[in-house]
């Protein structure tokens, strides 16, 4: 999580700095694609805060309403933000492109434009260097897409998409104004935003569908799920595991439920010891289950009732 934060401040200070002078430039050198880019890096800055803001929310303890903590605040304030990089980032980027389409004005001086993209580049790419070092830390021997769909923590991979993004429209908007210059052709202005606004929409469409599998309850991998199943059966008084239940609360944290077929000569002092050694077990090797909850089923009838221990 620390590595998230890391690259999350770097992007956050990036982009604040890139939208003043975006905005300077665009205004100066009459660009609507650089407005659109400015409007970009605000909300790009804005999106690091709502990052901030849902990693310290996720931290708060249970209490008498959120008896499993607040971890997926984490989740929600990354989805509202893959919603704001569509809305704003994107819509508003593909709202100026085509009005410049459609009524595209005379490029002004450009060389603000050149100065500013340039350092744009610098500040994005610095911010995205420190996004990918940060992502190579946990993503391990994995490749790029598995690990970010392996991925339990959004703010590792948003900034990663964010900051990809950035780079991609720069280098956009340098292209077309370089042709805009030569060529004569304002609605090549146009066009860049119309572009810069694509991109956005694809990035924000890929973020919110992962965001939208960790809100709704992704659960631990079929390898995971899998080996917890095997350990649990290697106890002498289980006869198999009927059900596994998993959701992630947060990135650091596991609930976890079996539904457990005992032995039928196994009493109750027998199944409650067996539940706390089954319990020790999943929790010291997979470190991430906080919460271990099994419901024991048998087929002996002196055993009346079940419940969740």
């Amino acid at each position: 999580m620390a590595t998230s934060k890391t690259s999350i401040y770097s992007a956050l200070i990036a982009n604040l700095l890139i939208a003043i002078t975006k905005f300077i430039a665009g205004i100066l050198g009459r660009s609507g694609s650089m407005i659109s880019e400015a409007i970009h890096s605000v909300v790009d800055t804005a999106n690091e805060l709502l990052l901030l803001f849902g990693l310290y929310r996720s931290k708060k303890g249970p209490d008498a309403m959120h008896p499993f903590g607040y971890g997926k605040e984490l989740y929600f304030w990354s989805f509202i933000v893959s919603i704001l990089i569509f809305g704003l980032g994107g819509g508003i980027s593909i709202y100026q492109g085509i009005i410049h389409i459609m009524n595209p004005e005379p490029l002004g001086d450009p060389k603000m434009s050149y100065i500013v993209l340039l350092l744009s580049l610098v500040f994005e790419g610095t911010s995205l260097i420190i996004a990918i070092k940060a992502f190579n830390s946990i993503r391990g021997s994995s490749s790029w897409w598995d690990a970010i769909i392996k991925s339990k923590d959004p703010s590792s991979f948003l900034i990663l998409f964010e900051d990809s993004a950035a780079v991609v429209g720069l280098l956009i908007v340098g292209i077309c104004l370089y042709l805009n210059q030569r060529l004569q052709l304002p609605v090549l202005d146009g066009i860049a935003s119309l572009l810069v606004g694509l991109v956005l929409v694809g990035v924000s469409a890929i973020l919110a569908r992962e965001s939208r599998s960790l809100l709704m309850g992704e659960g631990i991998s079929p390898e995971t799920r899998s080996r917890i199943i095997t350990l649990v059966e290697q106890d002498e008084t289980v006869l198999n595991v009927m059900h596994l239940l998993s959701t992630y609360q947060s990135p650091d944290e596991i609930i976890l439920m079996l539904i457990v077929a005992f032995k039928e000569d196994l009493n109750t002092l027998a199944i409650n010891e067996a539940i706390d050694r089954i319990r020790d077990a999943v929790k010291a090797e997979f470190r991430l289950i906080r919460f271990v909850m099994i419901q024991p089923e048998t087929f002996g009838e002196h055993i009346q009732s079940s419940g969740v221990l």
